[in-house]
């Protein structure tokens, strides 16, 4: 967070010097090196206005926020998250295809990794037999996410049904709940503060507490 808020402040004095700069060459324009190109008015070449303005753009344009400091924005009332991986950060969807195979989505990894250095986070699935349990685990390894610091294999839970899912998301009492399953979101409404369904039909809102989107990546660049 730190290193972040030094970069903003480092850009912004080069942007400040950049535009005092190109205001100093419009007051006093008259150089060796454009004096050739004033006109008999001594006004000065409308290039270097066009250049004064954009460096006045530019200065006031509004810094774009790091995408860390998005995921601290979004989660800033929780920080112990749980998370479902079938369909969340797995591109599989159902037990049944985790039999075979489990494949990290590449386009919510950057967002996974940055939850795991503000959060507490607890990754879980049911799951239909040991295969299973290993394919994740071997998917989640090959990505990286255990080499980040922020997530350990002990925080991935499996369980064989989803009455499970849901006990493991109440004892661990999250601030923060992201499924899948309707239901589960429905059940747990009342229990968690802030919970995240993902759905491709982007459904309307079930409780105050409850908010949808489409993936988790989408939920983290709609600010």
């Amino acid at each position: 967070m730190a290193e972040s808020s030094k970069e903003d402040l480092f850009q912004l004095i080069k942007r400040f010097g950049a535009y005092l700069s190109l205001r100093m060459s419009s007051i006093f324009p008259i150089s060796l090196e454009n004096m050739c190109n004033i006109g008999p008015s001594g006004v000065p070449p409308q290039s270097e206005d066009l250049r004064a303005q954009n460096a006045v753009d530019e200065f006031f344009q509004p810094v774009k926020p790091t995408l860390g400091q998005i995921v601290r924005q979004r989660l800033s009332e929780g920080r112990k998250v749980t998370c479902r991986l079938a369909g969340v950060i797995l591109e599989e969807s159902s037990p049944e295809e985790l039999q075979k195979q489990a494949t990290v989505r590449s386009s919510v990894l950057e967002v996974l990794l940055e939850i795991t250095k503000f959060c507490d986070l607890y990754l879980m699935e049911r799951v239909l037999d040991d295969d299973s349990e290993r394919n994740v685990l071997l998917a989640l390894e090959n990505a990286g996410v255990f080499t980040s610091g922020g997530l350990i294999k002990d925080k991935v839970l499996f369980c064989s049904t989803e009455i499970g899912r849901t006990s493991f998301v109440r004892q661990l009492e999250p601030d923060w709940h992201i499924d899948t399953n309707p239901e589960i979101v429905t059940q747990l409404a009342r229990f968690i503060k802030y919970q995240l369904h993902i759905s491709p039909s982007r459904p309307e809102r079930t409780a105050s507490n409850v908010f949808s989107s489409t993936s988790l990546e989408q939920f983290f660049g709609s600010l």
